[in-house]
């Protein structure tokens, strides 16, 4: 009898969740947790009541407001008049579809990405969506969690279920172990870099390896929260303990007497030892340092102790974009990176607004001042994270070093709020996308990088490694 080989956690979860294949070609699938926001949602609901339609499954729905929500003055109303009406209309729409909101009265209110891991509502096993690209996030957990867009959240709403196309599946291993002051979000930088930007077009990344599996749960979603960046619709990591013990206790995660079946089956969506992949692609993790952003696209990114790259160097249509992103971030090829003077600092976002982020950030920060000129925002990711930080003390330190402490909410990762750039300012930023415009002005310009990446740069002025500043890592160094 001929062995079949095994499958991947990205078909388990498929197959798993097929209603049936449509004429199209694509497939109907079952959806089992929708998260919804304020931005992407409001056409939604006035289209299920255009045609008489109610949320199919509003215990499967839960709504956050993060986007637009104002970070330093969360007074009702809100000063921006249509940031007030958007908040407005998701309260008026969980109200009349009975599901569940948590705004910024209810204690649990964050940035979506955050609170649903937080809360439980993020498990393995499960397909996952939301009116949001950052979606890839909760693969973490070992599901698959797709990014859609407005007419789609309709379809959800009112379905419960979406049309898509099936993924080919790229295995990503990265090894070794990470050097003191290298990050998720430097691993993840080091992956766009090296696939591209395009380079996930079609795919599912499932990322695994020594590097990967040491990962915390925090590390595991950021690295899985910028795979969109990567041209990847999802990615995700595969169930273990580290993704259990995380989710034991936690608001919606199974009780006791389901726990143990609950982790049989997360177990069970893991991928099979032989599973076949489309792709597997090999980095070792033992190399990788720092990272830095140099351009407009997240790809566009070099190690602390590189240079700034040459377009005459690239093919013809990297060469160009090269060229405009060198024009527009004031940059010269081959000068070092390390030294680029910093204006704003941003530690945040659905990338690097959880509670690990802001531990490491202090770290670096404590007893230190913010250079003059630098305005530096440390941004929670939840209200809960806020409140945990805290309790910790990490917002004295902060504030102590001169760094503004604020609300839970998407703040400066989009400037869909009053948190902007002004002018050609330069920002070192925790957070996914530096696209031209993104923090927005459209003439400001954006470095990506980690928190304590970030939190160096507010010190210094400047972008500089964070290795020389971390006592930690320079010790650590020393020895090797």
């Amino acid at each position: 009898m001929t062995k079949h080989a095994g499958k991947t956690l990205y078909d388990k979860i498929f197959d798993l969740h097929t209603v049936r294949q449509l004429p199209t070609g694509q497939y109907q699938l079952f959806i089992g947790l929708h998260l919804v926001h304020e931005v992407t949602s409001p056409q939604a609901f006035a289209m299920l009541r255009e045609r008489g339609l109610k949320v199919a499954y509003p215990e499967r729905t839960f709504a956050t407001v993060d986007h637009i929500v104002p970070t330093h003055d969360q007074k009702r109303p809100y000063q921006d008049a249509q940031a007030e009406k958007m908040i407005a209309a998701m309260e008026s729409n969980a109200k009349e579809f009975c599901f569940m909101l948590y705004n910024t009265q209810s204690g649990k209110q964050g940035v979506v990405h955050i609170i649903g891991p937080e809360l439980g509502l993020t498990q393995p096993g499960m397909t996952i969506a939301c009116g949001d690209s950052h979606t890839s996030t909760h693969g973490a957990f070992g599901a698959l969690a797709f990014g859609i867009g407005t007419s789609q959240v309709r379809d959800v709403l009112a379905t419960q279920t979406l049309a898509i196309n099936r993924l080919k599946v790229r295995r990503i291993n990265v090894t070794g172990s990470l050097k003191p002051g290298v990050y998720a979000k430097d691993v993840v930088l080091a992956i766009i870099r090296k696939l591209g930007v395009k380079g996930g077009i079609g795919y599912a990344y499932e990322y695994g390896g020594s590097a990967i599996e040491a990962l915390s749960m925090e590390g595991r979603m950021t690295l899985c929260n910028m795979t969109i960046e990567g041209g990847a619709l999802c990615g995700y990591v595969n169930p273990d303990k580290t993704t259990f013990s995380y989710l034991q206790g936690r608001e919606f995660a199974p009780g006791l007497d389901a726990w143990d079946r609950a982790v049989a089956f997360w177990s069970s969506m893991a991928s099979d030892a032989d599973a076949v992949y489309d792709d597997v692609v090999e980095i070792d993790g033992s190399v990788l340092s720092p990272m830095v952003t140099w351009g407009i696209n997240p790809g566009q990114a070099i190690g602390i102790d590189e240079n700034v790259p040459d377009p005459a160097s690239m093919i013809a249509d990297e060469a160009q974009v090269a060229s405009r992103a060198l024009a527009h971030m004031g940059l010269v090829a081959g000068q070092p990176i390390t030294g680029t003077p910093v204006d704003v600092v941003f530690i945040g976002s659905c990338t690097n607004g959880r509670l690990s982020d802001l531990r490491e950030a202090a770290r670096i920060a404590k007893g230190k001042r913010v250079h003059a000129g630098v305005k530096a925002l440390v941004v929670p990711g939840s209200q809960q994270v806020k409140k945990t930080a805290e309790a910790e003390g990490l917002d004295k330190i902060f504030t102590t070093a001169g760094f503004e402490w604020r609300s839970a909410g998407c703040s400066m990762c989009l400037a869909m709020n009053p948190d902007k750039l002004q002018g050609n300012q330069l920002s070192a930023s925790s957070s996914n996308r530096n696209f031209i415009g993104r923090q927005g002005s459209p003439t400001g310009r954006t470095l990506l990088m980690s928190p304590a990446m970030c939190a160096a740069a507010a010190i210094a002025g400047k972008v500089v490694d964070v290795r020389a500043v971390d006592v930690r890592a320079a010790a650590a160094l020393e020895v090797r």
